[in-house]
């Protein structure tokens, strides 16, 4: 039942980078056609991730009142609605609306998914099904640019949105039809409050859950700023193709692939903790390294996108390495209100993100250097917590 289980999941994961990766390749000629700004379209990512995080909070008690199921049909029904909306506006504010809407719809999947996890799996086997689920997400970066370049090319922009609405439909069938309710009948409350307070307290006030859903976070915000800033830095600032870009993109998606498939088994021999402190090292190497390269003269243009392209390879292999056991460990201890556990984690991580990248891109920094300040002044700070004894309570190996 549980490989049963994992399997609808896989199918249900990939919607959320889907909804940002299929169309990247294209954001050049999706600005010319709607007549917007460079920062318009970054919005449009960052728009879907602070609706992803902000709906977390409708979301996750909906989905420990009324099930598991319900919330994910509806997710993936306004998935299908927004996609096929987003395929047919002409104005770059309609963009951004239903955007707004595939984001809280890509919210509800995610809740439930990590709720379902929880629900089914001990704690010490859902740290390794959320790197496998992490490692369906990473094939996603790798195959959906180029896939998404190759239907523009034929179709248009426009294509890659259909795409999501007709696939989001086939999900909705599989899990109508297959998908159990996985809800305790212990756990739904339906005499308490929806929205009630005392529901998210116990976890808001535990520094052990905040610890870990700032570190989901860092790795969010350093993601985000390499996928909003890549499109317009390769393609608009260098001059690569849109296919080239896919290539570029696909090369360090990779190296992401093969890292998340070989966490779960890092995961057992060197524990959760020690994966979180490598995976933050790996992103201040990233950090590191763009610096470094954005201060050597380079006159080859792909010379260019690959020295850009090779700290965010380590970054890549920081967020696989990270996303797991630092998930995992943020929901440890939440069983019976796991729906609203993995909402709040999903609000800081989203949120969070979505607000240092809203803010980095009010400024004049060039992408690699915008990327390399988000890292640092998020990695330091909980690679030091996690270094010095007297923070030992906030990120021990297992909750106190």
């Amino acid at each position: 039942m549980q490989r049963y289980i994992l399997a609808l999941l896989m199918t249900m994961v990939v919607l959320s980078p889907m909804a940002i990766d299929i169309y990247l390749a294209s954001v050049v000629q999706m600005a010319a056609e709607l007549q917007a700004s460079n920062s318009q379209i970054q919005s449009t990512i960052s728009l879907f991730f602070l609706a992803m995080g902000l709906g977390q909070v409708v979301v996750g008690p909906l989905a420990d009142r009324y099930g598991r199921k319900p919330v994910a049909i509806f997710g993936l029904a306004l998935y299908l609605f927004s996609s096929f909306a987003a395929s047919m506006v002409g104005d770059i504010w309609l963009m951004q609306l239903v955007r707004l809407l595939q984001g809280f719809a890509a919210c509800a999947i995610s809740v439930i998914i990590f709720s379902i996890v929880r629900d089914t799996y001990s704690y010490e086997r859902s740290s390794k099904v959320y790197s496998y689920l992490n490692g369906v997400l990473s094939v996603i970066p790798a195959l959906a640019p180029i896939f998404g370049s190759a239907l523009a090319e034929s179709f248009g922009w426009r294509s890659t949105f259909v795409f999501m609405g007709s696939y989001a439909l086939l999900v909705l069938c599989l899990v109508a039809r297959f998908l159990p309710e996985t809800l305790k009948a212990s756990a739904n409350t339906s005499t308490a409050r929806l929205y009630n307070w005392q529901q998210s307290r116990p976890v808001l006030s535990s520094r052990y859950f905040i610890f870990y859903a700032l570190c989901c976070m860092t790795a969010l915000a350093g993601i985000l700023s390499y996928v909003s800033y890549a499109p317009i830095w390769l393609m608009q600032h260098l001059g690569v193709s849109a296919t080239t870009f896919s290539l570029l993109f696909g090369l360090n998606a990779f190296a992401s692939i093969v890292c998340s498939f070989v966490a779960p088994l890092l995961i057992t021999r060197f524990g959760n903790r020690k994966m979180v402190v490598a995976a933050l090292c790996l992103m201040l190497l990233a950090a590191v390294l763009l610096i470094v390269f954005q201060l050597i003269a380079i006159d080859d243009t792909l010379l260019q996108a690959l020295v850009f392209m090779l700290p965010v390879m380590f970054l890549s292999m920081g967020l696989s390495l990270i996303l797991g056991p630092a998930t995992s460990m943020a929901l440890a201890g939440f069983a019976e209100r796991a729906g609203t556990a993995s909402a709040l984690l999903g609000f800081i991580q989203m949120v969070g993100a979505s607000v240092v990248i809203v803010s980095i891109q009010q400024s004049d920094l060039v992408a690699p250097v915008a990327g390399a300040v988000v890292l640092l002044s998020l990695a330091i700070p909980l690679l030091l917590m996690m270094l010095l004894p007297r923070f030992s309570d906030w990120n021990a190996e297992v909750p106190g």
